[in-house]
């Protein structure tokens, strides 16, 4: 067709720093940040944010350098997710409970300039430079900038996050991508020190990304989100991005309790936030004292493992509404949501509950999703029933593993990009994970899924937590173990019990065959370590027949 131009005038290459310039003018005199007694509004966070960039560039820092970050969920890491690409830098958020060698490790991996440390990571990070500093291939060790919560620490050797921003200037040049894909975000899966999988999300993918959360998370706007999610994992999975999309308030919260999410819910009139169902099995243990009476429906974006049906009726009853999403670092956190329709109103709880905690479809800034057999690449039938791969393919997958084209090749194989999730599609589309490929339990010959023997378990009104991994076992090659941490009223439940719980609800076949009772070993992003797990599981050695026919 002629007479057709791409110009500046119908193609402006997309990145979340327009959310927070429009936002700055639409709601310039609104509360964009609360932390206890600080207060920003959206003028004053792209001010500090503009003064941000301009202190990096005069550091040094320009376009596609490395800027690390490892911060709770405080004022400054919200300003770093738009003053980092502001100035042309790749922000690289680290996970806080990394010990010093494992930031070691990802600080060289990244070849970050610079680090923002958390006064209560400060010890962390100066053991990670100093293992770098002995390290004969690194030349330039990132500098720390410290960031106070009080002044218990100084350090005349560090900068300082509030002095540094004064260096800034307000009428420096905001860098803006030329190309829409170039990075903006580097994130690192959980692996091993030897080879960490930095994820690498781009300017086009963070905004698409950030828009399908504020649709899929229901956002009007000016919504008030209550941080809970970590910002470090998937970049607070986009939201960081999509509150100032939609102008709202973002509740500080630097240690996450029971207390303190419904202290604030009150104080500020959350209407939103987000965690693994690990959080919200906080919310419904919470002590008496520490619950209060919502001022209104809160909206709560879940993620990880599906949630049981009993956290899910309780959370109901409380006042919260519950959205499931699933996705990986590699899709910049949620891909899919279970979409709800009013017909299912109408069912059951039970019902209601097991179809809420499907994985569901597409969320709308991604292409599709689909489940395929990994090696044909065909599409399995839907019956609910047929096993295999999720996979996905759309604008808001990774644009790949940094320094590694091998993996990024393998994972993106087929034109697809391969989670490594094993899962079902029912009758009417949407999906259901069955387990991680490495999680499944397959014990006589029979795929056992973890993830349905743990919902069982959880519904035993004694369970506080559960998981469920395949221990070792001499007849039938592996059987399902039980991890289970009891309610604090309820430490007289024995093993046999939990055992004869789940025998009279599922097949014998996947019923635990052993139970130990303790805390589970968790991520900072509230998932179950379950290598930590399976580790102690093969430590028990193997269950003789003899053994199995006792139980």
């Amino acid at each position: 067709m002629e007479g057709l131009v791409r110009c500046s005038a119908n193609y402006v290459p997309l990145s979340p720093i327009s959310f927070l310039e429009r936002s700055a003018n639409v709601y310039r005199d609104r509360p964009s940040i609360i932390y206890g007694d600080v207060r920003y509004t959206w003028r004053e966070t792209l001010e500090r944010c503009t003064k941000l960039a301009s202190a990096l560039s005069q550091l040094g820092i320009s376009r596609g350098d490395v800027v690390a970050a490892l911060l709770l969920n405080i004022p400054a890491m919200y300003e770093l997710h738009f003053g980092v690409p502001m100035g042309g830098g790749i922000l690289c958020t680290l996970n806080i409970r990394h010990d010093s060698a494992m930031v070691s490790v990802l600080l060289k991996h990244s070849g970050a300039k610079l680090i923002f440390v958390d006064q209560q990571f400060f010890e962390t990070a100066c053991n990670a430079i100093d293992i770098l500093s002995k390290n004969t291939i690194v030349k330039n060790l990132p500098r720390i900038v410290l960031v106070l919560d009080n002044q218990s620490i100084t350090s005349a050797n560090h900068l300082e996050y509030e002095s540094f921003l004064s260096t800034g200037k307000l009428d420096f040049e905001v860098y803006r991508p030329k190309d829409e894909m170039e990075p903006i975000s580097l994130n690192y899966t959980s692996g091993t020190t030897s080879r960490p999988k930095g994820v690498v999300y781009s300017h086009r993918g963070a905004y698409l990304n950030s828009l399908a959360a504020a649709l899929l998370n229901e956002m009007g706007s000016m919504p008030v989100y209550l941080w809970t999610v970590p910002m470090f994992h998937c970049n607070g999975w986009c939201l960081t991005w999509a509150v100032a999309a939609q102008g709202g308030t973002n509740i500080c919260l630097r240690n996450v309790t029971a207390k303190g999410i419904f202290s604030n819910i009150v104080q500020h009139k959350v209407t939103h936030m987000g965690g693994a169902p690990t959080v919200l099995t906080m919310i419904i243990n919470a002590p008496v004292g520490d619950k209060k009476p919502l001022p209104g429906k809160v909206a709560v974006m879940t993620g990880a493992a599906p949630p049981p049906p009993e956290v899910l009726f309780k959370m109901e009853d409380l006042g919260f509404f519950v959205t499931h999403s699933y996705g990986l670092t590699e899709t910049y956190g949620p891909a899919t949501v279970c979409v709800w329709k009013p017909e299912w109103d109408a069912l059951p709880p039970n019902e209601r509950a097991k179809i809420k905690s499907r994985q569901g479809v597409n969320h709308i800034g991604l292409e599709e999703v689909d489940v395929k057999d990994p090696v044909s690449m065909k599409s399995v039938p839907w019956d609910g029933k047929t096993i295999g791969e999720v996979m996905l393919r759309g604008n808001t997958v990774m644009s790949g593993y940094l320094n590694d084209l091998q993996a990024t090749q393998e994972s993106f194989k087929g034109g697809w990009f391969h989670t490594g999730d094993l899962g079902v599609i029912h009758s009417d589309g949407y999906i259901q994970l069955k387990d991680r490929s490495k999680d499944i339990i397959i014990s006589g010959g029979e795929n056992i899924s973890t993830i349905e023997v743990e919902s069982v378990i959880f519904s035993h009104p004694a369970v506080e937590d559960a998981a469920v991994v395949g221990r070792p076992d001499d007849h039938w090659g592996e059987t399902p173990c039980a991890f289970v941490k009891l309610k604090y009223e309820h430490d007289e439940v024995t093993a046999e019990e939990i055992i004869g719980f789940c025998r009279d609800r599922l097949p014998h076949y996947m019923a635990p065959r052993t139970v130990v009772f303790e805390d589970l070993p968790k991520t900072s992003t509230g998932k179950t370590q379950k290598f930590v797990l399976r580790e102690k599981a093969k430590a028990m050695g193997s269950l003789s027949r003899k053994k199995i026919s006792k139980l």
